[in-house]
Formats: structure tokens, sequence, C-alpha cells
């Protein structure tokens, strides 16, 4: 957990800084570090879903020799 926590803040302080850079502005930094997040959060989920149906179509041709992504059969 520690871990998980040590990357969050690493997450805010980097997406705070680039948009301060860019902007100049505290609060434009603030907003973009916690929306950033959020938004990311909610692509990583659907980003693991594609990948878990991808993978259900690998399982269910593997019988057919068309489940490897190598090329490998």
């Amino acid at each position: 957990m520690t871990k998980t926590i040590s990357f969050a803040v690493v997450h805010f302080t980097v997406a705070f800084s680039v948009a301060y850079l860019l902007t100049g502005s505290v609060a434009v930094g603030g907003l973009v570090a916690l929306v950033e997040p959020l938004c990311n959060t909610v692509a990583f989920h659907f980003h693991e879903r594609v990948w878990a149906w991808i993978g259900g179509r690998e399982a269910a041709t593997a019988g057919f020799g068309h489940g490897h992504l190598s090329g490998a059969h």
C-alpha cells in the first residue's frame, strides 16, 4: 500500500507541475492534478476490459491455430 500511495503522490505532483508550468496557474495545476488521474483510472478500466475481451477471443480460437500473437503455431 505504501508503494501505491507513493506512486499516487508522484502522479499528482507530475500532473500539477506540468499544468502549472504550461499555464502559470496554481488553480489550473490543482484541477489538472485532480481530474487527470480520475480520467486515467476510468480509461484504464476500459483498457483492461478490452484486453480481457481480446484474451477471451484468443482462448476461444486457440484450438484452431489462430489464438497466438507471436505467430508461432
